[in-house]
Formats: structure tokens, C-alpha cells, sequence
């Protein structure tokens, strides 16, 4: 099959597929999971509607045939999904596949897990941590999860080779900003990637005010005061994240401003939930339903036709938008924890 280049009404290229395999998570943090909606009696989608790990690989397939390049396992927590290093090595071997990483929050992530999954075909992992003071990240995750946990899966992860490791901090506004400096002092001479994220408005039931936001430039300007930093230049077009080192030689760090500097414009990437709905932004309202023709029949043709109409007609970019208040805020926004951030 020969390969089709694919670009959107903006001339946006199909690169990333983030991939979705699970709409349950061991934690509740408050801007993703909120524990007032997501309790122990929510109803989490039955396995019978997730889609399979044959499923996965077919449609990660077709989208290879249409440019992309680069696979992301995302969810809920990814590490929840049963033998989810049999669903990497099935992704591995597909032709066209440059690199496969995924997002936890490393409560799971054993030294025997983190090498099952490098052995599998897996590249990287980016793990979520949005304070490094014990006290704070208890009380964010909202589960009671130790932070020591969560840095010794970080560790295992080195330790297999699942590098560099990126470490995502979610900052918000007199929740975490006063860890700011301690997280950066922690992976400060490692080869860790810290990276800090303006909290974002996705989904609708976390009660993101734009006040909770502290812009990158001030971020920056808090770590360039203590430790002197760098511009770097990027690993490649679309690369949501600014970097930066540290220019005594400590390593790198990034900043993702999707509020204060949208990226809309070089946006390359595609979301497909657990149940296989196909989203074209992190901040859509709908999906397109994947599922129900893989299941009644539909040919990889058809398949293929549907992924090229999709993404062909793609207008989206919700972040500029919302910066120049050129059109109203839809509140029915699909939630983070069913499509990964």
C-alpha cells in the first residue's frame, strides 16, 4: 500500500496518533478525574465496548498509511489495561512506526513492568507529576498516593532504558506553584525532561477558571532567576513543547502554553478514545465512531476513506480561538481522562 501524505484545511499533516486504551484511573486528580463525579460509583465503560488489541492495531495501521509516524498510549491510566505490553509488540511491528511512548502516572510502573514493556517495542514513557512535596501530591492525586512511589517508577523506567523520561507538572495557581522550584532542583542533573504545563480548559467538570493559569513566561522567569536558561532549539515542527537548559549543564526543561501560546497552527495529531471515537482536538465536543463499522464489516478501504474525509475536512484549533475570543466556549468538551491529555 503505498503511503498517502494527509493534511487538513490548514495544511496540518496526520503525524500522532494518541491512542487511548482505558477510561479508568487509580488516582482523581482534581482537573482530570474529579472524585465528586468519577466516585466509586461511576460507571466505567464495560470491556465489551473497549475497543480490542486487534482492533488498535488495525486502525493504527491504516492511519500509518496516511502519515503517521509517531504512536502515544495514553488513557485513564494505560498501565490499567490487561497485557498491554502484547498490544506494543503488536504496534511495533507495523510498518511505518517510528516511535511508540506512552503517558502514566508511574503508580504501576515495576522494574519488571517498565522492562516487559521496553523488550515489547516501547520507546519512552512521560510520566505525570504535578508536585514533588509529599503532602501537596497526596492531595492532588486525591487518593493518598505517596510521591516516593511514583519517583521510584520514574527510576525503573530509567533503569530499563525507556528514555529520556519526560515528568509533566500541571501547574495551577495556589494548588502546586509553590513546588515549582523544588521539582525543578529534583530533576535538576538528571536525564529527565521536566516539563511544565499551563492548566489547560479540557473537558467540563473540573471548574477551570483562567485565573488558576500562571503563564509560562512567569514559570521561566521564577527558573531563569535561580538557575540561569537556554533557549533550545526544536526536535521538529509541532513539537508542543518550548525547551530550554539549564546553563550551568543540568539538563533540559520545557514549558506547554496551550493557553498563554497556542500551538493550534502546527497541531499534527489525531485522538482515538477506548471505544474507538476518533477526535481531531484535545478540546472537541464529538467524535467520529470508529467501532461500530470495524464491527459490522467495513473493509480497510472504507476504513481508510472515512480516516482521509475526517481528517481532510479538520478545521479545528480551539486554543487560538479561545485567545482571540472569536467564538463561544462550548461546555459539553469531551473530558481529558476519556481521551488522554
Amino acid at each position: 500500500m503505498m503511503k498517502t501524505a494527509l493534511t487538513d484545511t490548514l495544511g496540518r499533516p496526520l503525524r500522532d496518533l494518541r491512542i487511548s486504551l482505558t477510561d479508568r484511573c487509580n488516582f482523581r486528580c482534581s482537573y482530570c478525574m474529579p472524585k465528586a463525579l468519577f466516585g466509586a460509583n461511576h460507571a466505567f465503560m464495560p470491556r465489551s465496548e473497549l475497543l480490542s488489541f486487534e482492533e488498535i492495531t488495525r486502525l493504527a495501521q491504516l492511519f500509518t498509511e496516511l502519515g503517521v509516524r509517531k504512536l502515544r498510549l495514553t488513557g485513564g491510566e494505560p498501565l490499567l489495561r490487561r497485557d498491554i505490553d502484547r498490544l506494543i509488540g503488536m504496534l511495533a511491528a507495523l510498518e511505518g512506526v517510528e516511535d511508540i511512548s506512552l503517558t502514566t502516572n508511574a503508580s504501576m510502573l515495576t522494574l519488571d513492568k517498565a522492562r516487559a514493556l521496553r523488550d515489547a517495542g516501547l520507546n519512552r514513557i512521560t510520566v505525570s507529576l504535578d508536585a514533588i512535596d509529599d503532602a501537596t501530591f497526596q492531595a492532588m492525586n486525591d487518593v493518598g498516593f505517596p510521591v516516593a512511589k511514583v519517583l521510584a517508577g520514574i527510576a525503573n523506567a530509567e533503569q530499563a532504558g525507556l528514555t529520556p523520561v519526560k515528568v509533566n507538572m500541571v501547574v495551577q495557581r495556589g494548588v502546586n506553584d509553590h513546588d515549582l522550584l523544588a521539582m525543578a532542583e529534583y530533576f535538576r542533573g538528571t536525564p529527565h525532561i521536566l516539563r511544565f504545563i499551563e492548566t489547560m480548559d479540557v473537558g467540563s467538570t473540573n471548574g477551570w477558571c483562567l485565573d488558576q493559569v500562571i503563564p509560562s513566561a512567569d514559570v521561566r522567569a521564577q527558573l531563569h532567576n535561580q538557575w540561569p536558561l537556554e533557549p533550545v532549539d526544536a526536535n521538529y515542527r509541532g513539537e508542543v513543547a518550548e525547551r530550554y537548559r539549564y546553563a550551568d549543564g543540568a539538563g533540559e526543561i520545557g514549558f506547554i502554553s496551550s493557553v498563554t501560546q497556542p500551538f493550534c497552527g502546527d497541531c499534527s495529531r489525531a485522538r482515538l478514545s477506548a471505544e474507538g471515537k476518533l477526535f481531531t482536538c484535545l478540546f472537541a465536543n464529538h467524535g467520529h465512531d470508529l467501532r461500530a463499522p470495524m464491527r459490522t464489516g467495513a473493509s480497510d478501504q472504507d476504513l481508510r476513506e472515512q480516516l482521509s474525509r475526517i481528517w481532510s475536512a479538520r478545521t479545528d484549533r480551539y486554543s487560538e480561538q479561545r485567545g482571540e475570543h472569536t467564538q463561544p466556549i462550548d461546555s459539553r468538551r469531551i473530558e481529558m481522562s476519556y481521551i488522554g491529555g
